[in-house]
């Protein structure tokens, strides 16, 4: 079944009957319990391309999504639709206005980021955008892999017009949050709310572009609000992980309207960049150091990204608490591995070593199959090959069974997820990094 994300009577009863049918068999899955709390209140809102939509009251919303979707979306495999995703939004109330939104972290600001030589002039376009809304360059365009400091850049612009101009409507949100408003507010018929909400605007940030990849309907509706603001003279400013030349599945009119504005790359920070900003997290933490080459130890450990070299802080931090040991060059060697270059770490290697961990072959590896063994090994190897690579998201696909962007990235974001909640989970990824990185043992 492929259901229009805008259903009529008949393919709103064809995707309710689905939906009953896929409640059947999340039920005979998991105790009765479990599912008269997480997954009854659940509804279905609509479809759009492989990903089914569905709504949830607030309370339960960020629960079921990071427990249940992956189960979710096994029962839709087996039901034989062309579903594969799934995707939540927050319930609607009977206006059709959504109550989710995207928080604004009120860190993000132009004070807080750390400029180097790999951000200088995404950084600038950015303040300039602020500063002159619609007036210096419109639509500005950030694109660079995750961590590297796009998101806050564009919470810096929302939060800068927020403290300097606040007669500007300002909106930031991110593309699958567009999404979901959008699904929810044609499933309440509140498309004009939405619309309203969307076109009336002087600024409009929209973070993570790339998600509205194989959603026709969500892609038209942007290319519409796109157009009706850039036509009104209202500023855009958007990020992807990927030039727009390279959002190979979205539609060609809408490529082209990304570049017409200031395309900028955000790059991976240099030694002296990743220094300054274990410098800054430091200080804020109030930490002593123990020795004077203890960051600089650090920083050459970590190469990929600013939010990985958190991280990593963040551990040695909390080793040296939980062993009352200061923050020395001792300890971040003994905590963290050290960073091997792109080049130093194949593919081939890390699914080797995953597949050997997770006593399954490459071939189940890298294949269709959704039993929780194989599944759960692919999505580890997708993450530590997004981690010790320098692969785009498709290219990681293309090695994974030939899976798409959307794909890579919705695993991503569940192995990311199951890691922060589950201990054993983490502590076997992290020992397939030290093995990846240190193949010999030594």
């Amino acid at each position: 079944m492929v259901a229009s994300q805008v259903p009529d009577d008949s393919s709103r009863q064809e995707l309710d009957a689905l939906w009953r049918a896929t409640q059947d068999r999340l039920q005979a899955s998991v105790p009765d319990s479990t599912f008269k709390l997480w997954l009854e209140p659940l509804k279905a809102a609509g479809t759009d391309g492989d990903t089914l939509y569905l709504t949830a009251p607030e309370s339960i919303r960020a629960w079921a999504e990071r427990r249940y979707a992956s189960l979710i979306a096994e029962a839709l495999a087996d039901s034989g639709t062309p579903l594969r995703r799934v995707s939540f939004g927050a319930a609607t109330g009977g206006d059709g206005e959504t109550t989710s939104s995207v928080e604004l972290n009120p860190n993000y600001t132009f004070d807080r980021f750390v400029i180097g030589p790999s951000n200088r002039l995404a950084h600038g376009a950015a303040l300039a955008v602020a500063e002159a809304p619609s007036e210096a360059y419109n639509p500005l365009f950030l694109h660079g892999p995750p961590g590297l400091g796009k998101t806050h850049l564009l919470a810096a612009i929302a939060n800068y017009l927020g403290d300097n101009a606040p007669g500007l409507s300002v909106r930031y949100t991110t593309a699958e949050s567009f999404t979901n408003e959008f699904v929810a507010a044609l499933r309440s018929a509140g498309n004009e709310a939405f619309k309203a909400r969307y076109r009336d605007i002087d600024v409009l940030l929209i973070d993570d572009v790339q998600f509205l990849e194989g959603k026709p309907h969500t892609e038209e509706e942007f290319f519409h609000t796109f157009n009706v603001l850039y036509e009104s003279g209202s500023q855009l400013v958007l990020s992807a992980d990927r030039i727009p030349s390279e959002l190979s599945t979205l539609a060609s009119r809408l490529r082209d309207r990304f570049e017409w504005g200031l395309t900028v790359a955000v790059e991976p920070p240099n030694l002296a960049t990743r220094l300054t900003v274990l410098r800054h997290l430091v200080r804020e933490s109030g930490v002593e150091i123990a020795d004077s080459g203890a960051l600089a130890e650090l920083a050459n450990r970590i190469d990929a990204n600013v939010r990985q070299l958190h991280g990593a802080l963040t551990r040695v931090l909390a080793h040296a608490s939980l062993m009352a040991r200061p923050l020395s060059s001792e300890l971040i060697a003994e905590v963290i591995p050290r960073a091997r270059s792109a080049q130093a770490t194949s593919v081939e290697e890390i699914q080797q070593q995953v597949a050997e961990r997770f006593g399954i072959s490459r071939a189940e590896l890298v294949g269709s199959s959704r039993a929780a063994t194989p599944l759960r090994a692919r999505q580890v190897a997708i993450l530590l090959t997004r981690e010790l690579t320098d692969l785009s998201l498709p290219q990681i696909g293309r090695l994974y069974g030939g899976r798409d962007h959307s794909t890579v990235l919705n695993s991503l974001r569940r192995i990311e997820a199951a890691v922060d909640d589950d201990s054993d989970l983490a502590g076997r990824v992290q020992e397939l990094r030290d093995a990846i990185h240190n193949p010999t043992g030594n």
